[in-house]
């Protein structure tokens, strides 16, 4: 299996997320773009040792950003993880 550390790549605080966290109990990553929601559990309950109730996934996609030219780049996609822990569970982020 994959080390949970390359699994996990950070915690999003946002205030989106800070709701999440307060109404249900979530918690939301950016995690490696090849993670299944197994690898995603396994991780999370190895690094924080809490249990996990459900792992929903979804990927996002880069923006197109333009800078005074007429060609444009693109920010890279990501994939985030929105993290049900179980009742009476929680995680010290910051």
């Amino acid at each position: 299996m994959k080390n949970p550390y390359d699994i996990i790549k950070t915690a999003r605080i946002t205030e989106k997320a800070g709701a999440l966290t307060e109404r249900h109990n979530q918690y939301v990553f950016k995690v490696e773009r090849t993670a299944t929601k197994l690898d995603i559990k396994y991780a999370i309950e190895e690094i924080f040792k809490k249990k996990v109730a459900a792992v929903n996934t979804l990927r996002v996609t880069g923006k197109k950003k333009r800078e005074r030219t007429a060609s444009f780049g693109r920010k890279p996609s990501w994939k985030k993880a929105i993290v049900t822990l179980k009742a009476g569970e929680k995680l010290e982020l910051i």
